[in-house]
């Protein structure tokens, strides 16, 4: 089978077993890889009674079909699990290293349940399987969780995947750390792997992944990597700016947080942030995932003031923005000290930062108390307490140890009046793209079935941005408003669009831009398979994994009532840039997303037919 080995390595962490598994040959078929196939072994390995960390909650690690391959870009990896934080469905997806060298040991898809006695590491290479006491590192950041792991293992090419202090603490959104600062981020991986007692998986292995066409996909990637580099903003700004390039024109836009969204943008911070100067301030190199043309990521050391000489990747502009624009800090070797001590402890910096902002508007409204924050002044601008924040919550110490817990539930024991500052949708923070001046991407946050996320999809692309792109139906003379609440059917194909790297193992910002299209993927992605796959049935697939994960989030609970959006943007206008005045009126931007979707509009749920439609009407007889 061309792309994949079809097997599954299933880890009992409680046992001590190892066992290869073959998976059933229609699910690549129906659901082609990567999140497609965690989100179905979810579905069968997840009991809904369980509590969110027991043993028994599965840790699925998927590649896809491109997974280390020729294809530009494809070191991504995603971890599908029963999110700790919000209940719902996770799914963290993670560049770096580590995914091709999962691929080329054998495994399509590493599947860890139980618990370990004591703190372990799973190695993974050619010879087999073995576990590797890892007490010695529990309480270590990620750095020095790698470099000790390195030095217990023999020979080179290691890849890690651990967890730091936040995930052993059960910080609820704590990450899984690979190449010490790229992150499976979102929803609370960390938590999980942490409460399994289990600190890192080394792996490595020399079997090159299978395709079917090798030459023909050579041919393929050539093309898709001219396709990438011919986009301007990948070309112009991307490549030799990485994330950083976001800032500027996010701040213009009006779909920048500032001060906890009471702000829609940051312009007085431009001249700190921009992202020319983020050059200029920092010392600061190019990093490459596997297989990457544009090399978005950024190395940097902080050259000067108190935190001198600490160095790490990033900040992206999510962190500009979680410790910058949310925090009203405008100071860049803060935001940086922020992000490289959030990074090795293992946090998830968007949920992080958000946090904190959030916290900072119930100091200032006297919902937290003095005697609560043990004298850390928490206040916006205040650059020092972000970072101190940031160490108190990766430890559970003192304050930090009700924000680790996440906004939702810190709300919760705080008082009905801290609800109004806390910026989550499903129980997860947001992440920096507005959506006053944004309409798309409103629904993408309300929608999502991991909780708030601006990538399921990056709406924002096409109405603030005005990209276009006739292979998903959105015609260049395509009258689409950035404030209108209406005509939000385009979003669909959207967000199809943004699942098949999800699928293929590849990264989003290859097609986040429209870059590389969807008939170039599906080219792609048949070379690797051995069979032709046209753009409309990989997008078909996508949209039945869309509806899969929807019909799972069902059996948590989970329908369109959850689909919603913090009542500051229902009810509060705009009072800068682009947005200014504009709330979103969800309802009627659902209404027409649902009709797209062929949802049912009281429910939320995928109907009947539309189950039908994508052959996932067996789903029904699963489903209350």
């Amino acid at each position: 089978m061309g792309g994949y080995f079809g097997t599954a390595l299933m880890v009992d962490l409680t046992q001590r077993t190892v066992e290869e598994s073959l998976l059933p040959g229609e699910w690549y078929r129906d659901y082609v890889g990567g999140e497609g196939l965690g989100a179905r072994l979810l579905l069968d390995l997840v009991d809904p009674e369980e509590d969110l960390l027991s043993e028994n909650q599965p840790l699925i690690f998927t590649t896809g079909s491109l997974t280390g391959t020729a294809a530009p870009a494809s070191g991504r990896c995603a971890v599908v699990f029963r999110s700790p934080l919000t209940g719902t469905l996770g799914a963290a997806n993670a560049g770096g290293h580590f995914a091709p060298a999962l691929k080329k040991a054998g495994y399509d898809v590493l599947v860890v349940t139980g618990r370990a006695e004591a703190p372990v590491v799973l190695v993974i290479d050619d010879d087999g399987v073995d576990f590797l006491d890892a007490s010695g590192t529990w309480g270590k950041g990620v750095s020095a969780t790698e470099d000790w792991i390195r030095s217990q293992l023999e020979g080179t090419g290691w890849q890690i995947a651990s967890i730091g202090p936040a995930g052993e603490k059960g910080v609820l959104f704590s990450s899984i750390m690979t190449d010490r600062h790229r992150a499976f981020g979102r929803g609370g991986p960390g938590a999980l792997m942490g409460s399994k007692n289990f600190k890192a998986i080394a792996v490595r292995g020399t079997s090159e992944p299978p395709v079917a066409d090798p030459e023909g996909l050579k041919e393929a990637a050539s093309f898709a990597r001219k396709e990438l580099m011919s986009e301007a903003f990948v070309r112009d700004e991307m490549k030799p700016y990485g994330t950083p390039s976001f800032y500027d024109a996010i701040c213009a836009l009006g779909i920048l947080p500032t001060r906890n969204w009471q702000r829609d943008s940051f312009p007085e911070s431009l001249p700190d942030m921009a992202y020319k100067t983020y050059h200029e301030t920092l010392e600061v190199r190019p990093y490459a995932c596997f297989g990457c043309p544009i090399a978005c990521g950024r190395h940097t050391k902080i050259k000067s003031g108190k935190w001198a000489g600490l160095e790490g990747g990033g900040p992206e502009y999510e962190s500009m923005a979680a410790f910058g624009s949310k925090c009203e800090v405008k100071d860049l070797n803060i935001v940086a000290a922020a992000n490289h001590l959030a990074n090795d402890l293992g946090l998830d910096i968007i949920s992080t930062g958000q946090v904190i902002a959030t916290a900072m508007e119930w100091a200032e409204k006297g919902i937290l108390k003095k005697e609560q924050l043990g004298g850390l002044e928490l206040a916006f601008g205040n650059g020092d307490a972000v970072v101190e924040a940031v160490r108190l919550i990766g430890n559970r110490e003192g304050i930090g140890d009700l924000l680790a817990e996440g906004s939702v539930r810190a709300a919760e024991r705080l008082g009905p009046e801290a609800k109004a500052a806390v910026m989550a949708v499903r129980g997860m923070e947001m992440a920096a793209d507005g959506v006053r001046a944004s309409k798309g991407e409103a629904v993408t946050h309300a929608v999502s079935p991991r909780g708030a996320d601006h990538l399921r999809p990056y709406s924002s692309t096409i109405d603030a941005f005005g990209y276009r792109e006739p292979e998903l139906g959105i015609e260049a003379d395509a009258a689409i408003s950035i404030t209108e609440d209406g005509n939000k059917g385009w979003v669909k194909p959207l967000m199809a669009n943004a699942m098949i790297p999800n699928l293929l193992g590849t990264c989003l910002f290859t097609n986040i831009t429209l870059a590389i299209k969807p008939s170039t993927w599906a080219n792609l992605h048949s070379k690797a398979l051995g069979r032709e796959m046209g753009k409309d049935e990989l997008l078909l697939a996508a949209e039945r994994v869309i509806n899969l994960e929807r019909m799972i989030n069902a059996t948590f609970g989970f329908d369109g009532s959850s689909d919603t959006l913090p009542g500051r943007f229902l009810e509060e206008p705009g009072v800068d840039g682009p947005g200014v005045g504009q709330v979103v009126d969800l309802k009627t931007a659902l209404e027409s997303f649902y009709e797209r979707m062929g949802w049912d509009p009281e429910e939320g749920l995928p109907s009947v037919e539309t189950l039908t439609r994508l052959g996932l009407d067996w789903m029904l007889y699963g489903c209350d």
